[in-house]
């Protein structure tokens, strides 16, 4: 039994501690043990909501015979990738060099010295057990020629993985335009424009890239550039929310689609996909000046789900919801045309199965189908009562496990989210659930100016923060602190990003991921690339950008520059990992613009203003909002020298400081904004 298990903070481990596999936590013991023992090291790693490492599970861990295995003839390490997601990138690094193919589970066979050798992914039981005693055989008969494999490995792993960043960041801002409207062309090269997104199945939301996207289509507005990225985001984002890789009943989106059609979904729902599109589709709907109905229900939708289905007791927001229940994968999301008909009864049944798509052939196993929403439903009223009763319905069934570890900077983009969304839609309730999340982060995951990666029922895991945790948590504080003139907000994400610049900062410019101080591993990863989620160097450039518009800190912003060095690179050679990069430099390109609110908080007039900065906001601008008076908080020196006008409330349209005359309407500062 894998008693090191138990005293985990990651649920993903907890799954595990009942196994047979004598399973160790990474850490200097584990290497020591295999050291004692003269064995090699088995690593596996994966996510709780993962459906293949469930399987994996199933079939080789839980069981007694195969465990045994593995027990006698090696020493067993079990890492979630959500909580080392450095030890991940590591060796997620060497699995698709040596394989051309990465994923989770991922399998990895390494020294005691964590020099890898052989690598892979998800193995069935027969194979997985032929694959030990092969491992096992080699590492007892050939044991130089293992080692220096893996000594080989390692240093070629270490020597790409430490070539420094190309390009110069003060001549990224000068040419920055430039660099966004090119990449728009490739991007459009590689659009699907019947299905949406980008490239074929399987397909992911691009997050990023439409974010980009959105920022260059109000930049360009009037350029031909900007159409063109518009519509990529209109295409993606519609065919997205119409199918099935979006939760027609509950709202969310799964992790991505197993098809190029958005049909059927890999049906974990990640908390920092569904934050990250909940901005995207508050943004579009910003962008189409309110007329996109869609993109305002899949933005206020996207954002109920989060505080129903994934808030914590402790005002946090957990990881994600498994692909699989009742020990299938999609069971509590799928449908047949009979299922529809018992809980709605024939004529509705009926309709539903017409409007969702749901026939008796399917569109996934088993003659089931996955909701889409092809049309709009021509009866409003009637979709209502249908999507209610069904969710409803589904409530019943058995529901997907939940990851409830809280990951700092995943709700670092939840913050971002909510408190946008909150202003946009006037949901006091959003901005509030994003102040609580903060607070939790403030409470719990900070010490020292320092953060813990991770926490579970209020306690802090034992992993520290890497750059994104930073970068997303300061970024959520900056957001926060917009809509909510709580300037506090702002001296933490300083405190943070402060700390990014002394522990991440590369000597030869750029950064890591990790801390100078963090656990050495066989290289120190440094990887600009955008994921799922914002690269760790993307992310910090557009937190540092941000604390400079704020602040007026030319210290920041060059350091923001800095950041973006890797960007033209990157960009020319696959712009959909750079999308976060590019976002970042439409920001750079606009300014970005600093909006500053003056006015008492309860007065109509200044929430009006308020709302009307975040509906005219331009790529990343920043707001800060005060009562006047004209004193800056010291937090926030944007505020400074700022007053009502003629007893009024007023905005004031800045960039680098410098201020056009201030408005006292919406109307006015809308214009103002626009123009």
């Amino acid at each position: 039994m894998a008693e090191r298990l138990r005293g985990a903070t990651s649920p993903y481990l907890l799954q595990h501690a009942g196994n047979p596999v004598d399973w160790w936590q990474w850490g200097d013991e584990a290497f020591a043990e295999a050291r004692r023992r003269d064995v090699a090291v088995l690593l596996s790693i994966g996510y709780s909501a993962c459906h293949w490492c469930h399987v994996m599970a199933h079939e080789s861990f839980e069981d007694q015979a195969t465990a045994d295995l593995v027990n006698s003839h090696l020493v067993a390490i079990k890492v979630d990738r959500e909580e080392r997601p450095d030890v991940d990138a590591v060796y997620m690094t060497v699995t698709q060099a040596l394989t051309g193919q990465g994923g989770w589970p991922m399998t990895v066979f390494l020294t005691p010295d964590r020099e890898p050798f052989y690598c892979g992914t998800y193995y069935p039981k027969e194979i997985f057990a032929r694959l030990v005693l092969a491992i096992s055989g080699a590492w007892r008969e050939n044991r130089g020629e293992v080692s220096g494999r893996a000594r080989q490995i390692a240093a070629a792993i270490a020597e790409t993985a430490g070539q420094g960043s190309a390009g110069d960041g003060v001549a990224v801002l000068a040419d920055a335009a430039e660099l966004c409207d090119t990449a728009v062309g490739s991007l459009a090269g590689r659009y699907d424009a019947r299905r949406g997104g980008f490239g074929g199945a399987p397909k992911f939301p691009p997050s990023t890239v439409l974010e980009f996207l959105l920022r260059h289509s109000e930049r360009a507005v009037a350029a031909s550039s900007g159409g063109e990225a518009l519509a990529m985001v209109a295409g993606t984002a519609q065919a997205m929310a119409r199918g099935g890789i979006y939760d027609q009943l509950g709202g969310g989106f799964a992790r991505y689609s197993v098809d190029d059609g958005w049909v059927v979904p890999h049906f974990e729902k990640m908390l920092y996909d569904n934050a990250q599109l909940a901005r995207v589709y508050a943004h579009w709907w910003r962008r189409s000046d309110g007329s996109s109905e869609l993109a305002r229900r899949v933005a206020v939708q996207t954002c109920d789900w989060m505080l129903a289905d994934l808030l914590t007791p402790q005002g946090g927001f957990a990881s994600a919801l498994d692909a699989d229940s009742e020990g299938t994968e999609g069971a509590f999301y799928v449908w047949t045309p009979g299922e529809l008909a018992e809980v709605l009864g024939a004529d509705d049944g009926a309709y539903a199965a017409s409007l969702f798509s749901v026939t008796k052939a399917g569109t996934f196993e088993h003659g089931r189908s996955v909701l889409q929403l092809l049309a709009d439903p021509d009866d409003q009223e009637r979709y209502d009562s249908i999507r209610s009763r069904l969710r409803s319905a589904r409530a019943k069934r058995t529901w997907p496990g939940r990851d409830d570890k809280v990951v700092a900077a995943w709700n670092g983009l939840a913050i971002t989210a909510l408190a946008e969304a909150g202003l946009l839609f006037a949901r006091l309730d959003y901005v509030a659930a994003a102040s609580r999340a903060a607070e939790l982060i403030e409470a719990v995951h900070m010490s020292g100016g320092r953060l813990a990666r991770t926490s579970r029922d209020g306690v802090a895991g034992p992993s520290a923060g890497v750059l994104e945790d930073y970068a997303c948590v300061a970024a959520g504080f900056l957001a926060l602190s917009g809509v909510t003139g709580e300037d506090r907000w702002v001296g933490l994400a300083g405190s943070l990003l402060d700390t990014a610049l002394d522990r991440f900062r590369a000597d030869a410019g750029g950064f890591y991921d990790t801390a100078d101080d963090s656990e050495e591993l066989i290289y120190r990863p440094a990887d600009p690339a955008d994921g799922p989620v914002p690269s760790g160097t993307f992310a910090i450039a557009g937190a540092l950008l941000s604390y400079s518009a704020l602040t007026g800190s030319a210290a920041h912003r060059a350091a923001a520059a800095e950041a973006l060095r890797p960007l033209p690179a990157l960009a020319a050679r696959y712009p959909q990992a750079a999308g976060w990069g590019l976002a970042v430099a439409e920001a750079v390109v606009a300014g970005p613009a600093e909006i500053a609110i003056i006015g008492p908080a309860d007065d109509e007039r200044t929430r009006a203003l308020h709302l009307a900065a975040g509906l005219g906001a331009g790529p990343g601008a920043v707001i800060a909002t005060g009562p006047g008076g004209g004193h800056g908080t010291g937090m926030v020196p944007l505020l400074t020298g700022r007053d009502l006008v003629g007893g009024q409330p007023a905005a004031y349209v800045c960039r680098d400081f410098a201020c056009l005359l201030p408005v006292t309407t919406a109307a006015e500062l809308l214009a103002l904004l626009r123009s």
